[in-house]
């Protein structure tokens, strides 16, 4: 404690020995400036006399307005804004005392406006110098510890400048940028924080502009340029051989949490085109702030980022239902790491454990539940379709049929497009659990009105999602290929994570009960041209460092998917990219006793046996029968 104090003490001398030395050059010139350097005997009277008690006042204001109270090399825009007040109040308390004549005190006005000018920014330009100082010299000491690596810019706008400045004043990243390209023909010739703009991205193709500039690395600073020119000029980069990164996105920079300054690789989401969705956050805030909710697959990569967006609602409870404890204690960990700690309540459960789930519908008595929990990966349900049965349909169904008993609010399926017309035993399974929450939302006595409104939710295929394709091409970009591709002419529907949460809440808010929502998915792209860009993005050349491998395609999988079946009714919504389909719901008991058909027995069926069961329940069911 004593030591804190006497470092205060130390740095409060320091910067008042500064202050006082700078007030008193400013007064002596303010005088000087007057005059022109040729200060008459009468007025230098005026300086002499009164210089001590004029630096006291100002000490004073200062004291007042906290200027010797911050971290010295800290200093922004408050603190300018603090200083001008108190410079200002220490001239206007001199013009007054001149005013009543106190003290025989009556220097020129222009010797007073003079000094307040010349003091604000000497005072200014002394804590400037000391953030200067401490960017230059006190970064990590990693970066200072070796050569910066001289990078080129893409990207001359706002972010390109914030990044160019950041860069230019901290060591700590260990880069100095030498070079803007932009796109724009306005820049090129210009200068950015004193660094060129010397023409378009493909300008680096030349080789002796690289030589010259001695270039080692290139930043892409355009997070929100369209995913066909990152691409095009990705492939300028690949050509050119230098290593290349990315600054964090429009959205991760929009909230703060990282620095442009802090880089990534380019990821494929970059390259396909996914516009964000836009979303009516106040209909969101409407159905979850101050609510319990209820999340089942809490650990699973739609259930983890349902939490984290659910919590940025501020409902009154968040319950995480994971019957993986590994998955759970992530999740779990982050939320609490990230203030979430007194909201969430992560819980070990299984949905098709009715006394368990009925317990904690009895405890928490929650208004809303998004159910993630699913099997989802197509080969491994094609070799268990029991296991895919009893989980996706039958659990989904007890879990539903307990939330219409707890009088819920909202029951939102998470479902898939492999649902639509499916030829694997996870889409069936998914189709049946759609049907029956669709029937059970047409028993209600009012099915649009009162009572739990129970809704689904199709999604293509999710970048990055356990399991799915991109993660199991990147382990085979790794161990050096080949890269496994089942046909040439396969195609999915791809969005990102945060897209596909995101539809889930603004489908939650809009449905009135019955409906499945699809999100307006683009285009659908090809695998093999997936895999193709994956490997230019390692570095390398599909065909000649990786080969690509086509393998036939698998047990139950499709060339392509479709977003909606005979029968169901297309409907536009209040958001753009949402589509609502409507079909006929199949009476209740006729639902419930094709679940119970299915179920008898179960365990004791081979497969094609129960595929075929599957099949009576789900006519649009193409099984493949081994």
């Amino acid at each position: 404690m004593k030591s804190i104090h006497r470092s205060s003490l130390a740095r409060a001398l320091v910067l008042s020995l500064m202050y006082a030395s700078a007030l008193l050059l400013c007064q002596w010139l303010a005088f000087q400036i007057r005059f022109d350097f040729d200060i008459p005997k009468k007025h230098l009277g005026d300086f002499t006399l009164h210089w001590h008690w004029q630096i006291a006042v100002k000490f004073l204001f200062l004291l007042g307005f906290g200027q010797f109270s911050g971290l010295l090399s800290y200093f922004g825009v408050p603190d300018v804004i603090r200083l001008f007040y108190a410079v200002l109040g220490a001239s206007a308390t001199f013009v007054a005392i001149r005013l009543l004549n106190i003290e025989n005190y009556h220097p020129p006005r222009g010797v007073l406006l003079i000094d307040f000018i010349l003091s604000f920014l000497a005072l200014t330009m002394i804590r400037l110098e000391f953030r200067l100082l401490r960017e230059r010299f006190q970064s990590p000491q990693e970066g200072s510890s070796r050569r910066a690596r001289r990078v080129a810019i893409i990207g001359a706008g706002d972010v390109g400048a914030n990044l160019a400045r950041e860069l230019s004043t901290k060591r700590g990243p260990g880069l100095m940028p030498v070079a803007f390209f932009d796109d724009d023909p306005v820049k090129w010739n210009a200068r950015v924080h004193g660094i060129p703009v010397l023409g378009r991205p493909e300008s680096l193709l030349n080789q002796r502009l690289r030589l010259n500039l001695n270039l080692q690395q290139v930043i892409i600073a355009l997070p929100g340029a369209p995913a066909k020119r990152v691409g095009e000029i990705i492939k300028v980069l690949q050509q050119t051989r230098l290593s290349f990164g990315m600054v964090p996105s429009l959205e991760q920079l929009a909230t703060g949490k990282v620095k442009v300054s802090q880089l990534r690789s380019v990821e494929i989401q970059d390259l396909l085109g996914r516009e964000p969705v836009q979303l009516e956050t106040e209909n969101i805030r409407s159905i979850l702030q101050d609510q319990v909710v209820i999340v089942t697959g809490a650990g699973g990569s739609i259930g983890s980022e349902l939490c984290r967006q659910i919590l940025t609602f501020n409902p009154r409870r968040l319950i995480l239902i994971e019957q993986t404890e590994y998955l759970l204690f992530q999740i779990g960990q982050e939320l609490k790491e990230a203030g979430w700690a007194g909201t969430i309540q992560p819980l070990v459960a299984d949905i098709c454990d009715e006394p368990q789930m009925r317990q904690i519908f009895q405890l928490f008595a929650p208004s809303t539940l998004f159910h993630a929990a699913a099997h989802k990966h197509v080969p491994l349900m094609e070799d268990q379709p029991a296991e895919a049965i009893r989980n996706n349909s039958l659990g989904t169904a007890r879990l539903a049929e307990l939330a219409l008993e707890y009088k819920l609010e909202r029951f939102i399926l998470i479902s898939t497009d492999k649902a639509i017309n499916p030829t694997n035993v996870m889409g069936a399974t998914k189709r049946l659990a759609e049907t029956f929450i669709q029937s059970l939302n047409a028993s209600k006595p009012d099915p649009q009105g009162s009572g739990t409104r129970f809704m689904a939710v199709r999604f293509g295929n999710v970048l990055g999602s356990s399991g799915s394709v991109i993660p199991t091409f990147n382990k085979q970009i790794e161990a050096g290929g080949p890269v496994k591709v089942t046909h040439p002419d396969i195609t999915r529907y791809f969005m990102t994570i945060p897209e596909a949460v995101g539809l889930v809440l603004q489908s939650a808010s809009q449905g009135t009960g019955g409906e499945i929502f699809v999100l307006s998915m683009g285009e659908p792209v090809k695998i093999i041209d997936l895999a193709k860009q994956l490997i230019e993005l390692s570095g390398r050349r599909p065909g000649e460092d990786i080969q690509i491998e086509i393998t036939g395609l698998r047990p139950g999988e499709k060339l392509f998917e479709e977003l909606s079946y005979k029968g169901e009714n297309i409907t536009t919504t209040s958001h753009s990219k949402i589509m609502r389909f409507v079909c006929q719901p199949t009476p209740l008991d006729q639902v419930r006793k094709t679940l119970h058909e299915i179920a008898d027995g179960m365990g004791e069926l081979e497969n094609n046996q129960l595929k075929l069961r599957l099949q009576k329940a789900v006519p649009e069911y193409r099984p493949y029968l081994a």
